[in-house]
């Protein structure tokens, strides 16, 4: 059949027929494609939310028969980023054989562990608890999804009623009941009893819809999604107003940054009580419409419906109580002020896990809010990754929307708190965050690196960041910044160009780093250059630049990241890329070894003065990193080659033959040792490691 294009308002048509017939209807890449293209769409279906799946007949590998096997979704996996390898093939009659010894909803957990002895393919990923959802039902093709239109529909009073009202009886309903073996019993019966049905309406929870092919599927649920949609926006229309209208006035954009970028490290501190936090900051104008609304004082307790949401976002979010045009400059006093409402809101959390544990509950987990509302000026989130935290804001959006067109139906209704728990604490959950990887080192650490366009600065960024840490790359030249942050995955890097020796270039930086990630553990001071001339050559302005970017650079580096450390309350680490120039008395360098040696002793005057906040000040010594250095291009190289007598072609071998270890020193080598200052020597500060291949008249003592 020749597709044709369809034209949607409330949904992305992203199918190409190029794209699809070089797959050679091979059935599972299709199904793959199918996935990733629902995917590419967060009003279809969120990060991680949904699945899909597939049929086909293949060869059983003991008898060579031909037998149906499932292809879907692996638990954890994600649909927008679906590939073979994160999918599970299981045969199809062993799952339907389940239902021979299934004994009731008390036996949900075990039949989790059944599923592996349905696998077809052994390079399986492990089967999601959604799989009997797909194997009860008979098409070949079936997408689950979470659209915000249809969870709207499902989360609506009197739900049933609106979707008979949609799609007529073109579309079953099956009421609210948590994911598990027997709610695909219920699809199945919801099939049985309304055959020719195009898909399902699950009560406070989503949709699936199916087809004979991966094409057909597709259009099935793109038309379904937008049925429902054009439906609420109609009813929008009718009503006039969403959430009540609006109550509260937005500031103007810069000023909304400006207000959380100072609000930040405060929120960052607070809700890393027990474990620290990565943020993220969403004002778009969906979040406005609702936290600026009459109806947020209502509907933000009642929480979200959707289990995809809620496990992501916790049961509800922590509404500020702070005026938008609020000064919040001064820390300590907005700190007076939200402290209470932390202090009830982790209250409330743990009265709602007292009321619901069961004898087998896991413990109660971080009690902080991972979403926090300002009225007027935006939306908050926290989590252990920025990732995971710009998911959460993303999941809440979908919420939003979701009490949006819910609202506009008819009422939005929540999960009833008990089952809201018995998903959030189910020990099948508790299994799949059990099993998650080890955090790497630096997770849930935010580095700002100055000089990180390339050289050692880079070299440290991408230390810090192989090891876990957000980084946020500054330097004086923005081109070179840009190239550095297209080298790193996404939810990882950040860039803004900063002139070190200009404080209000400083000031930016960091509020970069407090809108992007909420504030900044780790500062490595590494923009430098390097003059080298005799004293009579050496001018006022060699001079100057020297002072203003190595150490007036450094102070004032420090002076404005201690300012967000104390206000986060987590302490941190300050790095000084100094040089064994500070130390030692080397010919022709009066300006350079100065300023180095100026840069090294405020390192340890940093260090006694901030010991008490938790804050770690130490300096690494570099010598002769030539190779991949930006100080060794141009004038410096030319003025240590003069002064030793060399050309600049023998520099690198000079340095290396002159050190104990004749070693070359590369930027990597440095950024081991910043490495080891920030994650290994945890109880080191006002310290100096010379990474120079050893030079005795650089020894510290």
């Amino acid at each position: 059949m020749k597709n044709v294009t369809k034209s949607f308002k409330y949904v992305d048509y992203l199918w190409d027929d190029q794209k699809a017939n070089a797959l050679n209807d091979d059935q599972v890449k299709l199904f793959l494609y199918r996935s990733n293209l629902l995917g590419a769409d967060l009003r279809i279906t969120n990060y991680g939310g949904g699945n899909t799946s597939c049929k086909t007949i293949e060869k059983a590998s003991l008898t060579n028969e031909d037998v149906e096997v499932m292809w879907v979704k692996g638990s954890g996996g994600d649909i927008g980023t679906l590939t073979r390898s994160g999918i599970a093939g299981l045969y199809t009659n062993r799952l339907r054989d389940l239902k021979n010894v299934y004994k009731g909803l008390d036996d949900e957990d075990r039949m989790v562990g059944l599923f592996n002895h349905c696998i077809y393919d052994l390079d399986s990923k492990a089967p999601s608890i959604d799989t009997p959802l797909h194997g009860l039902l008979p098409f070949a093709h079936i997408d689950h999804l979470h659209p915000d239109a249809l969870i709207a529909v499902a989360a609506a009073k009197d739900s049933e009623k609106v979707t008979k009202e949609i799609w007529g009886d073109t579309m079953g309903w099956v009421p609210w009941q948590r994911p598990g073996f027997d709610l695909g019993l219920q699809l199945e019966k919801c099939l049985n009893e309304n055959p020719g049905i195009r898909g399902i309406v699950l009560g406070s929870h989503g949709l699936f819809t199916w087809g004979d092919t991966s094409y057909e599927c597709y259009i099935n649920s793109l038309e379904v999604i937008e049925m429902a949609s054009e439906y609420i926006e109609n009813k929008i229309k009718e009503n006039g107003s969403v959430f009540g209208g609006q109550k509260v006035q937005s500031l103007p954009k810069e000023a909304r940054l400006e207000k959380a970028a100072q609000l930040m490290p405060l929120l960052r501190g607070l809700c890393s009580s027990e474990n620290r936090m990565i943020g993220h900051f969403s004002d778009n104008d969906v979040v406005l419409e609702y936290i600026n609304s009459n109806d947020l004082e209502r509907l933000a307790p009642m929480g979200t419906s959707c289990p995809d949401h809620f496990l992501r976002t916790k049961i509800q979010p922590l509404v500020l109580t702070l005026d938008p045009n609020e000064d919040v400059s001064d820390a300590k006093a907005v700190l007076k002020k939200l402290e209470p409402a932390f202090e009830a809101y982790r209250q409330e959390y743990a009265d709602y896990y007292n009321t619901c544990k069961k004898d087998n509950s896991p413990a109660m987990r971080d009690p902080n809010p991972v979403i926090i509302i300002y009225p007027g000026v935006g939306m908050f989130s926290f989590a252990k990754n920025k990732q995971t935290t710009r998911v959460a804001s993303e999941f809440y959006i979908n919420a939003i929307n979701v009490m949006r067109g819910a609202e506009a139906i008819s009422a939005y209704t929540s999960l009833p708190r008990q089952e809201a728990f018995d998903i959030e604490y189910w020990l099948l959950e508790e299994a799949k965050l059990q099993r998650m990887p080890k955090e790497q080192p630096l997770s849930r650490k935010v580095a700002l690196v100055t000089g990180a366009g390339g050289g050692i600065g880079k070299a440290i960024a991408d230390k810090l960041a192989a090891e876990g840490a957000n980084v946020v790359l500054t330097d004086i030249n923005e081109d070179r910044l840009k190239e550095a942050h297209a080298t790193y995955k996404r939810d990882v890097s950040t860039y803004i160009a900063c002139d070190v020796t200009n404080y209000e270039s400083i000031q930016n930086a960091y509020k970069k780093a407090c809108i992007e990630f909420g504030g900044v553990d780790i500062i490595v001071h590494s923009a430098g250059l390097a003059i080298s001339k005799p004293i009579e050559e050496t001018t006022q302005k060699d001079w100057d630049l020297l002072q203003n970017v190595l150490v007036k650079g450094q102070f004032e580096l420090a002076k404005a990241g201690v300012e967000v450390m104390r206000m986060q309350n987590l302490g941190g680490n300050f790095i000084c890329i100094a040089s064994k120039n500070g130390l030692v008395s080397g010919p022709n360098n009066v300006g350079y070894g100065t300023a180095k040696a100026a840069q090294q002793h405020m390192s340890r005057l940093l260090a006694a003065e901030l010991a008490a906040d938790k804050i770690r000040v130490n300096t690494v010594n570099p010598d002769g990193v030539i190779v991949g250095s930006k100080i060794w291009e141009g004038a410096w190289a030319e003025g240590r080659a003069k002064a030793y007598g060399i050309t600049v072609e023998e520099l690198p071998m000079h340095y290396a033959k002159r050190n104990l270890l004749n070693e070359i020193i590369y930027p990597e080598d440095i950024a081991n040792a910043v490495f080891t200052l920030v994650a290994i020597l945890d109880k080191t500060t006002g310290n100096i490691i010379n990474v120079d291949g050893g030079m005795s008249n650089a020894f510290v003592r």
